[in-house]
């Protein structure tokens, strides 16, 4: 397949970030004043990828050049990062124990596949719990399971653990009583009463081994990197909205050095009706960290774009969602975008009038109990 050097895509302005710049390209590093090396260290915090810069840069074999003062950060990153890592093994291992009784395969999602798997996207990246997608005939066993060992639900709302159970992917978040660890528990990647319904058979069934981890699985490549975009492009939780896309363009380089996976992710799409969000994938990691896709893949993509001005409007937000409103500014955290794209995610999980009776419920019923 021919990769694109320009193309459509890539015709609206760049934010004016540093952050992007180096990932991007981590060896124009080497180049950077205390100045900008200040400017990036403080953009890389807020949008937590300063492990993720320390560990391109410990990858080029550019530590050794960063200045002192930025490289205590960049190090002291490191070593959070590495300690992150052995305790999320801890936790994996503990989440196998509880549940080898179950006899049900265990898939491991985002942050806990690519730390397990050892992929690109785990250099450096923090995550606060450890997802699991399991069968949902399964789901009473695993939580009886999973209780048996120590976790216990952090919901105790009547509403909310009616929310979850009836019409959510997942059962209320289970938080360990002495490690306050917190594990979610998934039997599908959307909600029940979302339009679009992923089948959870065939992401098992597509799912792959890890070497050394008997009964844990991750979800095949191309099912990994819908999994990333829906969970950016409808979750319609932006706070680690570059984070996630950064996640997205790591799987795109590392899965897409095989030409074979272009065209089995844009099939993959089609099957799982999750055509748009990978549209939407495919389009910001090109056009914020100039992620390499096929002319072929782009264009098998844009069969799913919306009409032009809702695509205008999609632009303004998830630019604004992704990287906080073009040049960085801490003081402007792009919030009426943040909100506009939770209303959307929102309205992407549930009919009309079971989202407004959701929403009244949540704006006036619980506070009122609370």
């Amino acid at each position: 397949m021919r990769l694109t050097g320009c193309n459509p895509w890539m015709s609206f302005v760049q934010p004016d970030l540093l952050l992007l710049k180096i990932l991007h390209e981590p060896r124009a590093a080497a180049s950077l004043s205390l100045k900008d090396w200040d400017l990036l260290i403080r953009q890389a915090r807020q949008f937590d990828l300063l492990g993720r810069i320390g560990a391109l840069l410990e990858e080029c074999e550019l530590l050794e050049v960063v200045p002192t003062q930025p490289r205590e950060h960049l190090l002291w990153g490191r070593v959070a990062a590495q300690r992150h890592e052995l305790a999320v093994h801890a936790e994996i291992a503990h989440v196998q124990k509880a549940l080898d009784s179950v006899g049900v395969p265990v898939i491991l999602l985002k942050g806990a596949a690519y730390a397990i798997a050892k992929l690109p996207p785990a250099g450096g990246r923090f995550f606060s719990d450890i997802d699991i997608l399991v069968p949902k005939e399964s789901l009473n066993a695993v939580e009886a399971a999973l209780l048996m060992h120590g976790w216990t639900a952090s919901h105790h709302d009547a509403y909310d653990e009616h929310y979850y159970r009836a019409w959510m992917h997942e059962l209320p978040p289970m938080q360990h009583v002495k490690r306050m660890t917190v594990i979610d528990v998934h039997h599908a990647i959307v909600p029940q009463t979302a339009p679009v319904q992923p089948d959870p058979i065939k992401l098992r069934a597509a799912a792959r081994s890890i070497e050394g981890f008997a009964n844990l699985l991750v979800l095949g490549p191309a099912d990994m990197v819908l999994h990333s975009a829906v969970h950016l492009f409808h979750d319609g939780e932006f706070d680690h909205g570059l984070r996630d896309l950064v996640d997205i363009d790591a799987l795109l380089r590392h899965f897409g050095s095989r030409s074979e996976f272009w065209n089995e992710l844009v099939q993959r799409a089609e099957e799982m009706q999750l055509s748009r969000p990978l549209f939407y994938a495919l389009r910001y990691a090109e056009r914020f960290l100039k992620t390499p896709v096929p002319t072929s893949a782009r264009q098998a993509a844009n069969a799913a774009k919306p009409n032009p001005l809702l695509l205008h409007c999609m632009d303004a937000l998830f630019r604004r969602g992704i990287v906080g409103g073009g040049a960085w500014n801490p003081e402007h955290p792009a919030l009426l975008s943040h909100f506009l794209l939770y209303v959307r995610a929102n309205a992407l999980r549930m009919p009309p009038l079971l989202l407004a009776r959701h929403l009244f419920h949540k704006a006036f019923l619980s506070p009122r109990k609370e």
